[in-house]
Parts: structure tokens; C-alpha cells; sequence
């Protein structure tokens, strides 16, 4: 895998935190095939498949913007202020800020390089944007 030369350095550390994102989804799907489930009425190879469906297309967003692409960007965007309620929930209804506030942290940081005046003209086209 070639990391794209042309996209600014907001945009490729985006890409690795979103990819990084989607290869924790995926192993959180093996956990979950690997560790079974003993409620009843449980369907632990759905949910996992179901995991690692979304997992993939969080991977591939983010090894889409460490190669420059220009797609990846806005499915991106969704995604973090997607996982962002998923932070807001750990954090607070479900009474786990030890997962929540760091999760929401990162991607808080991850939108704040997403949305960035460099990554914001590397997605209009402005071939100065790189740095």
C-alpha cells in the first residue's frame, strides 16, 4: 500500500485513526465468534458477522483516505459522528467514562482532523492543500 504524497497530514492521520477504528471493529468480531455466548436466543455468528461487515467498511474508509482518496472523507465524517453517540452512551447511560471519554477523545480528534482548513481544501480540489 502506497500512503498518498498529495493528501495533507490531517487527512493521512485521520485515515490512520480511521483505520485503526475498523481493525479494532474487526477483532472485536473474532472476540466475539471466539468467546461464544451462552444466552439463549443468542445468535453470536450473526452479530459477529454483522460487526464485521461494519468494521470493514470503517477499514476501508480509512486505508481510502491514507491513499488519498477523495471518497473517503464524508463516509468518514458520518461514521465518527456516529461513533461519537456510541462514546456519548458508554460514557454516560451506560455508566462505563473509563471506554467512553477516551473512545470520545479520539474521535473527537479524529473529526477535528477531518474537518481541518487543510483537509477541508484537500477535499475541494485545492492542489496546495498537501504539506
Amino acid at each position: 500500500m502506497r500512503i498518498a504524497s498529495d493528501a495533507p497530514r490531517t487527512i493521512l492521520g485521520a485515515g490512520l485513526m480511521v483505520a485503526l477504528q475498523g481493525l479494532t471493529g474487526l477483532v472485536f468480531a473474532v472476540v466475539l465468534v471466539v468467546s461464544g455466548s451462552s444466552t439463549p436466543g443468542n445468535n453470536v455468528y450473526g452479530e459477529a458477522a454483522y460487526f464485521a461487515v461494519l468494521a470493514a467498511g470503517v477499514l476501508a474508509a480509512g486505508i481510502g483516505l491514507l491513499l488519498g482518496k477523495h471518497w473517503a472523507r464524508s463516509p468518514s465524517i458520518v461514521m465518527q459522528i456516529l461513533l461519537l453517540g456510541v462514546a456519548w452512551y458508554a460514557a454516560g447511560p451506560s455508566g462505563r467514562p473509563e471506554f467512553g471519554v477516551p473512545f470520545g477523545l479520539l474521535v473527537l480528534g479524529t473529526l477535528v482532523l477531518l474537518f481541518h482548513p487543510r483537509s477541508s481544501a484537500w477535499a475541494q480540489g485545492d492542489s496546495g492543500a498537501g504539506d
